[in-house]
């Protein structure tokens, strides 16, 4: 069923607009007819159309391309709800307040056809689930709990300042990342530039001498040659070789292999592994304190952990739970969480303080992934200089070596 976007007149005179999903634009008219609204303008937006139908729809949603939707600008709306909230103004109407003040215009929309739909009566979880691109199975639970808990405004502000910390953390983690991928593309590129332009022009005056060339230059010429001839083949070959990487990597033994590989690489595993640990005592934290039960926050937490390694050991977490026993011996078997992680779970366990425990928790890791991030930046900006230097100076003194055996042989 479309969705069109819509103005228009009440009974009373009053300018309105919304989102509203009808069969055509005259069923739309109708529709609005029986709701006292007479309608000024229509046009048909897939906003709601594509979150119903999984994001196929008649036509290509541009504006998921060219107006995203960032998880800062869903955890602001959402701070700015619970404060709404608290402040004593219904729901309703503080989602039309929210409405008119977001500049997103795909946003915009879709908070209309939310707050629409909590006009017809329905819960607020049910119309936000409609959008699982922008608000998470995280949010919606949370949500769903804190409608069931009468608790709204506290869930939604616990929502915004959990948000908020993945988005700190997410941050942190990029710009560690962002410095060596500088490095690495400069390092191809001086390294490129070296072998397509200099090295020919020097290895010109090698062609017609009856010297036998080091090892080093013969190689760097030949290098220079396959680049310079066929750079197109390479940049297939490297195209294909990253597309059946991916496709390796999207089956279930790739995600495995390469996941295993991630936690226990030298530099980036430390680093993977305090993230991953961070972000699961943190969620579960938040929404066992929102009121969403133990079995289903694990299932929620076991999808956003981005680590098939992981995830299992959550699984199974979840299993033992089933039958009657703690997280803390699941986590501890599996060698994958430390064992400092395991002992406070089962101290948080006994004393029935998870909650306010795995809080702890990540707050510790949160201070440990900064320690990680700047060790990681240490450790790897002398490595990337090493590393351009030595490629550099191999192609400098591949070169210089037969001018220096010229001189030599010259100089006898």
């Amino acid at each position: 069923m479309p969705a069109y976007a819509y103005t228009g007149l009440t009974s009373s005179g009053k300018n309105v607009k919304g989102v509203e999903s009808a069969d055509n634009v005259a069923a739309l008219k109708a529709q609005l007819k029986r709701a006292g609204v007479y309608l000024t303008s229509v046009s048909e937006t897939n906003a709601a159309a594509a979150a119903s139908s999984g994001g196929v729809g008649r036509e290509i949603d541009l504006s998921a391309l060219f107006d995203r939707i960032k998880q800062s600008d869903v955890a602001r709306m959402t701070q700015l709800l619970g404060t709404l909230l608290c402040a004593g103004i219904t729901l309703p109407e503080a989602l039309s307040a929210l409405t008119e003040q977001v500049e997103s215009q795909r946003f915009k929309g879709i908070l209309s056809d939310v707050g629409n739909k909590v006009n017809e009566g329905s819960a607020l979880a049910d119309a936000l689930a409609k959008y699982p691109e922008v608000f998470k199975p995280l949010y919606i639970n949370m949500v769903r709990a804190g409608e069931a808990s009468g608790s709204l405004e506290t869930v939604l502000l616990r929502i915004s300042g959990f948000l908020e910390q993945q988005e700190e953390l997410r941050s942190k983690v990029t710009s560690a990342m962002v410095y060596p991928m500088v490095m690495a593309v400069v390092s191809a590129g001086v390294v490129a530039l070296l072998m397509l332009n200099v090295v020919p022009q020097v290895t010109e005056m090698f062609a017609d001498m009856s010297v036998e060339l080091p090892w080093n230059t013969k190689l760097l010429i030949f290098l220079s040659d396959l680049i310079g001839s066929y750079w197109y083949l390479l940049l297939a070959a490297g195209a294909g070789l990253v597309w059946l990487f991916r496709r390796w990597r999207a089956t279930e033994a790739g995600q495995k292999v390469g996941d295993s590989f991630i936690l226990n690489a030298p530099i980036i595993g430390n680093l993977a592994r305090k993230v991953s640990i961070s972000r699961f005592a943190r969620t579960l934290s938040t929404m066992l304190a929102s009121g969403v039960q133990l079995l289903q926050a694990l299932d929620i937490v076991r999808s956003l952990l981005g680590n098939v390694i992981l995830e299992e050991v959550v699984a199974a977490a979840r299993d033992n739970i089933r039958e009657g026993e703690g997280i803390a011996p699941a986590l501890k078997r599996s060698g994958e969480f430390p064992p400092l992680v395991t002992h406070m779970i089962a101290v948080g366990e006994r004393s029935g303080q998870l909650e306010s425990m795995l809080n702890d928790v990540a707050n510790l890791y949160d201070r440990e992934v900064d320690t990680a991030i700047t060790r990681m930046t240490t450790a790897l900006e002398p490595l990337m200089i090493v590393v351009m230097g030595g490629s550099v100076g191999f192609i400098i003194f591949s070169v210089m070596q037969p001018i220096m055996m010229l001189n030599e042989m010259a100089g006898q």
